[in-house]
């Protein structure tokens, strides 16, 4: 994945992740959320299969930022 991809997906995954704390879900849920939302946006992107995008978000070991707006 490319610098300003890896930037592309970092940012939606920490947007989604954000939106659902402020919404009251759990870290876990809201981490999730993230994967799902970032592994969706790699997918079309790269035209990689969902399995496939969603390894790639879990291998960049992101987190959401607890208490912070991302």
């Amino acid at each position: 994945m490319d610098a300003a991809t890896k930037h592309m997906v970092e940012d939606i995954y920490q947007e989604a992740a954000q939106e659902a704390l402020r919404r009251g879900l759990s870290r876990l849920t809201s981490h999730k959320e993230g994967v799902v939302a970032a592994a969706m946006l790699l997918s079309a992107i790269t035209g990689q299969e969902d399995d496939e995008a969603r390894g790639a978000v879990v291998g960049l070991n992101l987190r959401p930022a607890y208490g912070e707006e991302a």
